[in-house]
């Protein structure tokens, strides 16, 4: 199975994650307005650095930005909200785990959406499981 297998692309995989995040429960994507999502093989040297991450495979997302209890209407212009998807370590966390790639891109894009809204583990899950629901 594995032999006829291809990884999906930067391309495919931006795809997918929009296609997943249009799923998720319509109360919680109105409350993403202007949220952008790109897809990047892995992160960067300085930010694995910062992250002190041991390896590029350690970050499957990150949110970039200023999330939601911390902006405030006095705040000047500032850049967009960014969520990032690393697609090798993402594939492969799938090639070693019995998920499907779809439930794996949820996954990540809640809970860096979760970074976004300052919301509880319990607050992701739930939002995960009306999501596969």
């Amino acid at each position: 199975m594995w032999t006829s297998a291809k990884a999906p692309s930067l391309a495919d995989m931006e795809t997918r994650a929009h296609e997943v995040f249009a799923r998720l429960p319509g109360r919680f994507r109105r409350l993403c307005e202007g949220l952008i999502i790109r897809v990047e093989d892995f992160p960067t040297d300085e930010l694995l650095d910062e992250m002190k991450a041991d390896s590029e495979y350690d970050l499957l997302g990150l949110f970039q930005g200023t999330g939601l209890p911390f902006q405030s209407q006095d705040d000047v212009a500032r850049l967009p909200n960014l969520i990032w998807l690393y697609r090798r370590p993402i594939i492969d966390y799938w090639a070693e785990h019995d998920e499907t790639l779809d439930h794996i891109i949820t996954h990540v894009l809640i809970h860096e959406i979760g970074h976004h809204f300052g919301l509880s583990d319990a607050d992701m899950e739930a939002i995960e499981a009306e999501a596969a629901g």
